[in-house]
């Protein structure tokens, strides 16, 4: 069908250029009121929106007819669903895609294409037609609280050879990528979710760096770009963020990188934007800037303030009716091409994950396991008892969830025979639980550390923990950062220290193998640890050596 904005009032157009969220299983109140009354043009799902795959696709279903009674247009439904740490749906029935830091480690634009395929289909399974992925962003920053293993690597070509290759593979298979954070969230120490970040590289550096990526995604033909909460002074001499800078996403991503796609910004209601704006006020400004599609996540009051100050920006003159309209023109046209290729693609049964795919997913995590160093403790004595310190996720941090307590680094050991026993422990332990630990490992000669970052620093309980357990007389400890690759620069001295970028099972199946000697750990450091563990390192050599 072809929409035109002729068809629209003011009112639809301005709905259009907004997606919400809701807080629902089905459509509540809230998301009737986003839908009917203000006619928005796209939901984002979060965890709160799923229990089961077979639900979710009923909500996509019963979320879209009400749009089609509404206003005849269809809805973008969107979600964050990049792979990793970061998956809004984990449910038995998805494939736990990896990440993208997994896929920078192990360097195939192929297996990142082909990841990219199966995401989206099963998504497309379940109703979702726009994901918000790939991240884009070069992680040059190894104290970066919010990118990390979000990043392909610290390298832009390798972030631009394996982005481009996902956009290539959710997109031929019907689901919109979206390419963020623009121009770059690598290089910053504050999480824009809590604050302001501030990237100060001069043109010539973030043309080679972090606008690299970008351009090439513009040129692979990329649906839409997401923006970041994040200052460029070389680009905005003013100190606005660059979802709400004109020089950023007009004059830079439009006219002078010739993207014609949608522009998306991040979450208005994150503080960087909420705190000091107002999220009303940061709408009106987003769309001065150049942004086609306004995301607000959570609050109906706040949701319904925003679209109701746009409105009355165009009403008073504030806002152009030809800005609007070119914006409303991209959002249509998007909308035609998906459902144009939804009529034309097969769909996938809700929760089909075949043998094959499962395969090929142990396969690439085996291929992105990073042995970084190991002075002749692999593989471990599968007869003697292994103790396993796992630290579980006690709270939900802003970009995963805490999902990671049904399969530990324990549970894999145990399924190659071998007796391996779970010491848990937070992720953060107070002196005491540190000492409660240690004394639970007396008596292992082999003990595993699994260590956890969901922030920019491995917590202080886990540094003291592996300082305590490095005391102990005649005891190989091996240690396993499940996160951040950067863990070690926080540790002592340790013989051994693998590399799994997450705590997601096949990730732990093919840790557990390369500690008993079953998996060749072949990844590359996709990021610099150190001078002397720099970019590409392996100790992939040492190991087949053993």
């Amino acid at each position: 069908m072809k929409w035109t904005i002729a068809d629209l009032s003011l009112e639809q157009k301005v709905g259009q250029m907004f997606i919400c969220g809701f807080n629902a299983l089905t459509p509540n109140e809230h998301a009737n009121i986003l839908i009917d009354q203000y006619q928005v043009g796209g939901i984002c799902y979060f965890r709160r929106n799923v229990r089961t795959l077979p639900q979710l696709a009923e909500l996509s279903e019963s979320l879209q007819q009400l749009a089609s009674g509404s206003q005849k247009l269809p809805l973008l439904l969107s979600i964050d669903q990049e792979g990793g740490m970061v998956a809004r749906i984990d449910h038995e029935g998805i494939s736990r895609i990896p990440g993208n830091m997994a896929l920078g480690a192990a360097g195939s634009a192929e297996d990142s294409y082909r990841v990219a395929q199966i995401g989206a289909r099963e998504l497309r399974s379940l109703g979702v037609n726009m994901n918000f992925a790939p991240c884009l962003d070069v992680n040059n920053n190894p104290r970066n609280p919010v990118i990390g293993v979000r990043s392909f690597s610290e390298d832009p070509q390798a972030v631009a050879a394996l982005g481009t290759a996902a956009i290539k593979g959710y997109q031929e298979e019907g689901v919109s990528a979206t390419a963020k954070h623009f121009p770059g969230h690598g290089d910053t120490s504050v999480d824009s979710h809590l604050g302001r970040a501030s990237v100060p590289h001069d043109m010539e550096r973030l043309r080679r760096v972090e606008l690299y990526p970008f351009a090439q995604a513009i040129k692979a033909g990329v649906d839409a770009i997401m923006t970041a909460h994040v200052s460029f002074p070389a680009i905005e001499s003013s100190d606005l963020p660059a979802t709400l800078s004109h020089a950023v996403l007009t004059g830079l991503l439009r006219e002078e990188m010739g993207f014609e796609g949608l522009i998306v910004t991040d979450c208005l209601e994150m503080h960087a934007i909420s705190k000091e704006y107002g999220i009303p006020e940061g709408a009106i400004r987003a769309i001065e800037a150049g942004a086609d599609c306004v995301l607000v996540s959570h609050t109906l009051s706040e949701q319904t303030a925003a679209i109701t100050a746009v409105i009355e920006a165009v009403q008073s003159g504030r806002l152009s009716m030809n800005l609007i309209d070119r914006s409303v023109e991209r959002i249509l046209a998007l909308k035609e091409r998906n459902a144009k290729l939804a009529e034309e693609l097969p769909v996938q049964s809700i929760g089909e994950v075949t043998e094959e795919t499962k395969q090929l997913l142990a396969q690439i995590a085996g291929r992105g396991i990073t042995l970084v160093k190991d002075e002749g403790q692999l593989p471990l004595q599968a007869e003697q008892a292994i103790a396993v310190i796992w630290p579980e996720l006690l709270q939900a941090t802003q970009v995963d969830e805490a999902w990671s307590k049904s399969y530990t680094l324990g549970d894999a050991l145990r399924s190659y025979g071998v007796q391996a026993d779970d010491l848990r422990v937070g992720t953060d332990m107070s002196d005491a639980e540190v000492e409660q630990a240690v004394k639970a490992a007396e008596g292992y000669r082999q003990i595993v550390v699994a260590t956890y970052t969901s922030e920019s620093r491995l917590p202080a309980g886990q540094q003291k923990l592996v300082n305590k357990l490095a005391e102990l007389e005649g005891v190989s400890i091996v240690v396993v950062a499940t996160r951040n690759p950067y863990d070690m620069n926080d540790l002592p001295p340790v013989a051994t220290y693998l590399c799994s970028y997450e705590n997601t099972p096949y990730y732990m199946n093919a840790a557990a193998g390369v500690l008993l000697g079953k998996v060749i750990p072949e990844g590359k450091l996709p990021v610099s640890i150190s001078d002397t563990y720099p970019l590409g390192w392996s100790g992939h050599q040492d190991y087949v050596n053993n």
